[in-house]
């Protein structure tokens, strides 16, 4: 979906707006999930997928990993091992990724895979690492004024009350 975002904010289609972070200055990171970016797709979906969290949160307010993109370390809750039994295991190979993703300092790291957002909401945890774990569309609603109550309830506190206007209700 990165390239589809990115192609229908560069048209015009999907009316983000990174506004409602100007002032509260909330910073973000993102996990390049393995399976699109490292297996799959490349750097030309991680650029896409920047393009599009900048686009959301204002470049100035993003932190990339290193490394990133295809060079991006794996979390550790994907090809089954989320769901494999061996928690204990699956954390401590996510130390790494909970290093990397405090090394930001980021309030948020944005998950596009359920897999990734689950892992590394967990590793935060774990660790105390106190940073939040947000899915890509829930900040793409926002960013449009459109997220509803029942979305929100996962967002720290600095972010569930945020409100921007409704950009398709604008002219």
């Amino acid at each position: 979906m990165y390239e589809y975002y990115a192609k229908w904010i560069r048209e015009g289609k999907l009316k983000v707006n990174s506004d409602w972070n100007k002032d509260l200055k909330v910073k973000f990171t993102v996990q390049d999930p393995c399976q699109i970016v490292r297996k799959t797709f490349g750097d030309p979906i991680a650029e896409d997928l920047r393009f599009v969290v900048k686009s959301v949160v204002g470049e100035e307010n993003f932190i990339d990993m290193v490394p990133n993109r295809s060079n991006n370390y794996c979390c550790g809750g994907g090809g089954g091992f989320l769901q494999s039994g061996y928690k204990e295991e699956r954390l401590t190979y996510g130390k790494l990724k909970d290093s990397q993703i405090q090394t930001t300092g980021a309030t948020y790291c944005i998950a596009g895979c359920h897999n990734c957002h689950a892992q590394i909401h967990e590793l935060s945890h774990h660790y105390g690492g106190h940073y939040n774990v947000v899915h890509l569309w829930t900040l793409i609603c926002l960013s449009m004024g459109v997220l509803g109550e029942n979305e929100r309830t996962y967002l720290g506190e600095d972010l569930a009350e945020v409100y921007p206007p409704n950009v398709y209700l604008q002219k």
